[in-house]
């Protein structure tokens, strides 16, 4: 047994192989050699931890998707600090949402936003990415949901001594350490990253294409109805969106009436990345125009997807009107990336030509079918994804309930993660279509086959 122990060890330092082949690989050998019972082989895939895993990374997606946590970065992510203070705020803001969802998922939520700080301040965002990652693996050892370890141990408690762990048993020993690794990554870990690593332009490798033009609206309750076109530009400079005017009755209005009011039938156009609009619409509480519908519909999950247009498309010298885009695929189109050249009429009236990039919203199980049906390419996926953050209060209010009842111990943590997950999936917070894709299966069969 120590023996295939050191092996799996050696593979896994090596690499050479991804780690949940290496530790299958470890679970058949040690079967064929008699070191696991073969009736006991496969035990671990219905042990409790890690189902508890799988669920509690549905949940992060779900609390991604929400904007729920967006809210809270938003506040905190400053691009004026100092490189230090950022880190400083950056880590403790990645173990704090670390203690209560997957680590992996709180860097996907933190890492555009730490990669557009770094544009702004004009500095590698290879100066602040492994810190990131290092307090979010900190943070997760601070509750029982946090790492998966801590799942595991609990559960063998329970078989050994006839009780659990209990969510927070872990915070005096994982607080005191993950204060302790924060302030070390902090002030002196990040001084110790190489040069050399810190050097290559990474943010514009790793920035999203820029350019589109996007038509936003209104709602009848948004805080800038009577204010002035102006009033728009520092929440469109802090998510590095250019408002380019305003479209009223049909007519476009110069782009220097930044005093002109806002009134309900407006229609504001900006230009800028999908992700930085994305990042606009929640600072603003606008919205793209022609997703209403899109959002009344709460039947079909929403996407979002780019798509180069070739010459002899379905679309060339056509607009997504003449098109009927919307009524015959029920696909949107939210912007248009041309070239860099600005475009000055209304997207959805806007003639297509070769080489322009759409981006389009509409139900996933569409996209595809419509990009297809308008002669386009997709891009390569690049994580977009619609936030809907209409559904923030609900997605934490029904996790915060259910982690209060496992605290209080009215229910067993497994129950109250499954009930969550249950109500994200019927509530389409997380749609059906992403709860797969929400699990990391490799680390699930990595659980799976170390456990026996």
């Amino acid at each position: 047994m120590f023996g295939l122990i050191g092996l799996l060890f050696v593979f896994l330092i090596w690499g050479r192989f991804r780690y949940d082949l290496v530790a299958f690989a470890a679970l058949v050998l040690a079967a064929l050699l008699g070191l696991v019972p073969v009736d006991e082989m496969f035990t671990g895939f219905s042990h409790p931890a890690v189902i508890v895993v799988a669920l509690v990374l549905v949940i992060s997606k779900g609390l991604a998707r929400s904007g729920a946590l967006e809210i809270v970065a938003r506040l905190v992510i400053d691009a004026g600090r100092s490189l230090g203070s950022h880190i400083a705020i950056m880590g403790t803001l990645s173990a704090a949402l670390s203690t209560l969802m997957n680590n992996v998922a709180a860097l996907a939520l933190l890492m555009p936003m730490d990669v557009q700080a770094a544009q702004r301040a004009k500095r590698s965002p290879a100066l602040t990415l492994m810190p990131l990652s290092f307090a979010s693996i900190l943070g997760g050892m601070v509750t029982l949901i946090g790492t998966p370890p801590n799942i595991v141990i609990a559960t063998f408690r329970e078989d050994a001594l006839g009780a659990p762990y209990e969510m927070f048993d872990f915070a005096p020993v994982g607080l005191a350490v993950a204060v302790v690794g924060v302030l070390f990554v902090s002030l002196i870990g990040w001084r110790l990253i190489p040069k050399a690593r810190t050097k290559a332009d990474t943010v514009r490798e790793l920035m999203e294409l820029s350019g589109y033009i996007s038509e936003l609206s209104l709602p009848e309750d948004s805080g800038f109805l009577g204010k002035q076109l102006g009033e728009l530009d520092e929440p469109a400079e802090a998510a590095e969106v250019k408002v380019l005017g305003v479209i009223r009755r049909g007519q476009h209005q110069r782009e220097t009436a930044r005093t002109a009011e806002l009134r309900k039938s407006d229609i504001v156009i900006v230009e800028g990345s999908p992700h930085a609009i994305d990042l606009f619409i929640g600072k603003t509480g606008l919205r793209y125009k022609g997703a209403e519908q899109h959002f009344a519909n709460n039947n079909s999950a929403l996407g979002l997807i780019e798509a180069v247009v070739p010459t002899g498309a379905r679309i060339v010298e056509r607009s997504a009107m003449q098109s009927r885009l919307l009524y015959r695929q029920g696909v949107t189109l939210l912007g248009i990336s041309r070239k860099g050249k600005r475009i000055r009429g209304r997207v959805r009236k806007t003639i297509i030509q070769p080489g322009d990039i759409l981006l389009l919203l509409g139900p996933e199980e569409r996209l595809g079918e419509a990009v297809e049906w308008l002669g386009c390419l997709p891009l390569a996926e690049r994580g977009l994804e619609l936030v809907e953050r209409h559904k923030a209060v609900l997605a934490v209010g029904v996790f915060g309930v259910a982690i209060a009842a496992a605290s209080f111990g009215l229910v067993s943590l497994p129950l109250a993660l499954a009930a969550v997950t249950v109500i994200y999936m019927s509530t389409r917070v997380v749609p059906l279509s992403q709860v797969y894709e929400a699990i990391e299966w490799p680390v699930i069969v990595l659980l799976g086959s170390l456990i026996p």
